[in-house]
């Protein structure tokens, strides 16, 4: 059965910028089977950042899922319910579908690794995990210009009281096929968090 994404409309104030561990926790309180599915990935919810650690909730905002289409069935409760995320509370509106499509360039905003947190040394895990998937596409550790000049995006993810550090990772010159493969199965584990899901580049 062909991977895809559902999405959900997103209503609400604001939510903790890390909300990953609490938004699973909260989606398997409705959805059992989510937390024994190691299949289904949960995207950070969109917003806009206000600092101190806080993401407004905006008309854009979307809570996306991507998993088998066989299991689109056992997250349509999720629609219409309201959800709370470390205290701050959203209300999910009703779900719709979206197939995966090509993109020659993917980006996921965080990418976890285990035992590799030095730059050099995680993009050679990654590039190992491109090639299991035969995928001859070109990784990239995503760049910002830092005051002690380049540097790359490091992101944590809040588990518990364990806080988890990868990096954000851009894959490039993608044939249609392999960029289907990358979305539909990802980099490493905890897609749960929002981990090693990949979309299309809209740079």
């Amino acid at each position: 059965m062909p991977i895809i994404d559902v999405l959900f409309k997103v209503q609400g104030k604001e939510i903790p910028a890390d909300h990953a561990y609490h938004l699973y926790s909260s989606l398997s309180k409705i959805v059992p089977d989510i937390h024994g599915d190691e299949s289904i990935g949960i995207h950070n919810i969109n917003g806009t950042y206000e600092g101190e650690r806080k993401l407004k909730i905006t008309d854009k905002s979307t809570l996306k899922l991507r998993l088998n289409s066989d299991s689109l069935v056992k997250v349509l409760p999720i629609g219409g319910k309201k959800v709370k995320i470390d205290g701050s509370e959203i209300y999910i509106g009703a779900p719709s579908s979206r197939a995966l499509m090509p993109a020659p360039k993917l980006y996921s905003r965080l990418v976890i690794i285990k035992g590799f947190m030095e730059p050099k040394l995680f993009l050679g895990a990654v590039k190992r995990q491109l090639e299991k998937m035969v995928i001859k596409g070109k990784p990239y550790l995503v760049e910002i210009n830092g005051n002690k000049g380049m540097e790359y995006v490091r992101r944590t993810i809040k588990v518990h009281d364990m806080e988890i550090v990868g990096f954000a990772v851009r894959v490039e010159e993608l044939t249609a096929e392999e960029s289907i493969t990358l979305q539909e199965n990802g980099l490493s584990g905890r897609r749960h968090f929002g981990c090693g899901i990949f979309v299309p580049d809209g740079r």
